[in-house]
């Protein structure tokens, strides 16, 4: 199923008509909306649809105890609760194997059932997954290759946002389920354990919901770039097998530590073109976050781990050429502190 996390926005409607154009199988893909704040006028909305989707209601409306600090995180607090008993709800008392969850202000592209259809497979043979998720965090149209719509990467930063996983993730998730900042939290060592997830070059969704929780924090500055795909991928007829693990690894890495290394004033300047794909080796975390501000990338790391990046390395397309941001070649792994 796939699973719309709502709330008090009537525009689920956008969301909702999207999933349902372009869904190939009712009977694949049911539709399930869990509603939390019991706003009445989304609630008119989604009943609107009638049987072509299940409409259920998260129960506990009242405010959660937080501690003082946090009083201003209350909606937080009541995310992670609407999470945990969504989620129950599909795997304990639905019986699902998997689910494919979303936000409400998320519109989907031609190709997102397409996308989890066949990287489902890969996700359930592949136990150093946790998840599938259509979003690539530095999607913006100037920093991805439109041209490569069928490529798809292994990241180590859960993107969420649209994203795939097992029932077997949430029994051992449920037990330790956070009491807000769920996806902050997922992103910890503790929760990851080594484990990455897949995403696209290019988005499956985009997220028109500026007014939320976070009151448009990101929005304005990076979720409004985003480049939703808009052409259709039949990635069921393409071969999949290069995201496993060792497969990917020695492909992957080999492609960044072979590409010649450049200076960020040779990006800057758009020096040195005739090198075509190149890297920018960074050591620590400042140069990161200086390299990354510099480029336009998202520059924030949780436990350690740049968005959308694998081993460190992150991909874009900046100029018109590819870029790998990358550690050194003897990378040892994610220091937690880096945050």
């Amino acid at each position: 199923p796939v699973l719309v996390m709502a709330c008090d926005r009537s525009s689920v409607r956008r969301c909702l008509d999207k999933l349902l154009r372009y869904r190939p199988s009712p009977r694949r893909f049911p539709l399930i909306v869990s509603q939390d704040c019991g706003h009445a006028e989304t609630s008119r909305v989604i009943a609107s649809y009638g049987d072509v989707l299940t409409h259920i209601r998260q129960p506990d409306l009242g405010d959660l105890p937080v501690p003082p600090e946090h009083r201003k995180f209350q909606g937080y607090y009541k995310i992670a609760r609407h999470y945990r008993w969504a989620l129950g709800q599909v795997f304990r008392v639905f019986r699902y194997r998997a689910v494919i969850v979303v936000e409400d202000d998320l519109e989907v592209a031609p190709d997102f059932f397409e996308y989890f259809q066949a990287s489902f497979p890969l996700l359930q043979a592949d136990p150093s997954l946790w998840c599938v998720s259509a979003w690539n965090d530095n999607g913006k149209e100037q920093m991805v290759d439109v041209d490569r719509a069928e490529l798809l990467y292994r990241t180590d930063f859960f993107p969420g946002l649209g994203w795939l996983l097992l029932a077997e993730l949430w029994d051992e998730l449920e037990p330790k389920w956070p009491r807000a900042f769920w996806d902050d939290w997922m992103r910890q060592p503790e929760q990851r354990r080594g484990r990455s997830c897949i995403r696209p070059e290019v988005s499956r969704t985009m997220t028109f919901g500026r007014k939320g929780v976070s009151h448009g924090q990101f929005f304005d500055q990076y979720l409004k770039f985003i480049k939703l795909n808009d052409r259709f991928v039949p990635f069921t007829q393409l071969d999949l097998s290069y995201l496993k693990k060792e497969e990917y690894e020695r492909s992957f890495l080999s492609k960044v530590y072979s590409a010649p290394e450049v200076k960020v004033e040779d990006l800057q300047g758009n020096r040195r073109r005739e090198l075509g794909t190149v890297r920018l080796q960074y050591r620590g975390r400042e140069a990161f976050k200086a390299f990354a501000k510099a480029l336009g990338l998202m520059d924030d790391l949780k436990s350690g781990v740049p968005r959308a990046g694998y081993r460190g390395i992150v991909s874009f397309v900046y100029r018109g050429r590819r870029v790998y941001l990358a550690p050194p070649a003897d990378w040892t792994g994610y220091d937690p502190t880096w945050s």
